[in-house]
């Protein structure tokens, strides 16, 4: 999954992509493409939906904790 940048162009709007993605994928200007577009959500938003879903019974201090750790940032 590559993430780009959505910005006004005239009277559109055109999708950035990483130069180094486009390296890697030997793409290069005025190339057609196929882009499967999603909008990104917010990273709690979607964990708190996952942990809704899924019937999760950890308090929010919990899950943080664990995460933390997971993470090395405890």
């Amino acid at each position: 999954m590559i993430t780009g940048k959505i910005k006004k162009w005239g009277n559109s709007f055109g999708l950035l992509i990483p130069k180094d993605e486009l390296r890697r994928l030997n793409i290069g200007e005025n190339q057609e493409v196929v882009a499967d577009i999603t909008k990104k959500e917010n990273p709690l938003k979607e964990l708190f939906g996952f942990a809704k879903r899924h019937n999760v019974k950890k308090s929010t201090e919990q899950i943080l904790k664990e995460t933390r750790k997971d993470l090395g940032i405890d």
